[in-house]
């Protein structure tokens, strides 16, 4: 009992609750050199200890651990609950996934460091959930007879989710398909994935089920003709009084959050910024044509490919030229820093908001690369799983909405053409109109003259 005394002591002086793990006897104790020690109570907090650490068998019988929300970096101190994926009373292992949250930035996806029941959740849907707050109350599994350390782990987003479910041996799937598995009271441990690596997909839980319970959806019913009733000769039709409409709605007041909050905060700052813009058309007649060529390729690939892939490589062709259009000002605008990678971020407009991911390296891939990685950050941005990397480290930026205007001949007829209207703007505080005019006279040719970017293209 003095080993385990000791023990105690020691935990209560260091401050908040720290790595003790209680024991029934005294036997088979360690003594133990750790590089630091996890305080509960603060999730990114490491103390370094100089004595030793007395480390034992464990037995913990139904502790409630709190569940706190870690840092999940860029800065992010709140987030928004857009999907809890367990609820009170759930059993739940290490790496499964607890709720997906939005920050102002992308949706992360938080697992489970515990193994154990869900005893309370903090949040509703669409509330606040701030950072090294509670998140669930989890009442973690008896340990037995093992020796452990206990390491923060921090949340992860939809990327680095399956990387570590792969590390720790976990099932395959995606939240959406675990929820479903979860509805149904299915074990993911049982179904066999089809996909890639062995993923589960809908598919194979909605034959799982099938299989388990013979069920098979009936054919929809078809709706019964009732033949409208004659009208009598001498019926007259009474002409309805004209009442003017009651309105009741009332005016609803909600919070800005998720991007349209980091829309705000960026727009804002770029207010302080002195812009001017810069407009011009393009002809797209030959990369049309070129285009039109190579779709088919593309779609034996896998590849939808649309115009926007060579608007980049032309653009990465012309920073390689204009490199200050590719640089950023440090906040007082002493120092210019010329980035080395073209990160081109593209605006989409998305159910969430707008929102502009990017695609790294463009100078160092080819126009099928880039067309693979806008593809990816598509079908992630719309389903609003775009990870914080994306979204980071942009250098350029551009935006296409898509819009054409009739052209004239010199006897003022309308005749077919593919021209595209272009707009640019810059940061008038470093750049010139006459930077900005040789650029975009650059990266014009280039799209008018596909095969004078081929000879370019390193």
């Amino acid at each position: 009992m003095a080993a385990a005394r000791a023990l105690r002591t020691w935990s209560r002086s260091a401050g908040p609750l720290i790595c003790v793990q209680y024991f029934q006897t005294c036997s088979n104790v360690h003594v133990l050199k750790p590089n630091y020690v996890c305080f509960f109570g603060y999730p990114s907090f490491k103390y370094s200890h100089p004595h030793h650490l007395l480390k034992t068998t464990a037995a913990l019988h139904g502790q409630v651990v709190q569940f706190k929300l870690s840092d999940i970096g860029e800065g992010i101190r709140e987030v928004t609950v857009k999907e809890w994926y367990v609820k009170e009373g759930d059993t739940v292992s290490q790496f499964d996934s607890i709720c997906e949250v939005q920050s102002d930035k992308a949706s992360v996806t938080i697992t489970s460091r515990y193994d154990g029941v869900i005893k309370k959740l903090y949040y509703n849907l669409d509330d606040t959930a701030y950072v090294g707050k509670p998140l669930v109350d989890i009442e973690t599994a008896a340990l037995k007879d093992s020796e452990e350390d206990v390491v923060e782990t921090p949340a992860v987003s939809h990327d680095e989710h399956t990387h570590q479910e792969i590390k720790g041996q976990k099932t395959l799937a995606t939240p959406a398909v675990r929820r479903l598995a979860m509805e149904n009271n299915i074990k993911l441990s049982e179904v066999v994935g089809s996909g890639k690596d062995g993923r589960i997909l809908k598919e194979d839980i909605l034959n799982y089920l099938e299989k388990q319970t013979g069920a098979i959806l009936p054919p929809s019913p078809k709706a019964e003709i009732i033949p409208p009733l004659p009208k009598p000769k001498d019926m007259t039709i009474p002409i309805p009084v004209s009442k003017l409409p009651i309105f009741t709605g009332k005016d609803k007041t909600e919070p800005i959050k998720g991007f349209q909050k980091a829309m705000v905060k960026t727009m804002s700052a770029a207010l302080k910024i002195p812009h001017f813009g810069y407009y011009d058309e393009v002809d797209l007649t030959e990369l049309v044509k070129l285009r039109e060529e190579l779709k088919p390729i593309a779609l034996a690939r896998g590849i939808k490919l649309t115009f926007m892939p060579f608007f980049l490589k032309a653009a990465s062709l012309g920073l390689l030229q204009f490199p200050i259009l590719n640089a950023s000002v440090d906040e007082n605008c002493q120092n210019i820093t010329y980035k080395a990678s073209h990160n081109i971020g593209i605006a989409m407009d998305t159910e969430h908001g707008l929102i502009v991911p990017n695609v790294k390296n463009v100078q160092a891939c080819s126009v099928f690369e880039i067309a693979a990685e806008l593809d990816r950050l598509q079908k992630l941005g719309s389903a609003g799983q775009l990870s914080t990397t994306d979204l980071t480290g942009g250098t350029f930026t551009l935006s296409n909405i898509g819009s054409a205007l009739p052209r004239f001949n010199q006897k003022g007829e309308v005749y077919k053409a593919q021209i595209m209207n272009v707009s640019w703007s810059a940061d008038h505080r470093v750049i010139d109109g006459a930077t900005m005019s040789r650029f975009s006279n650059l990266w014009k040719s280039y799209l008018e003259n596909p095969a004078l970017m081929l000879l370019n293209l390193k």
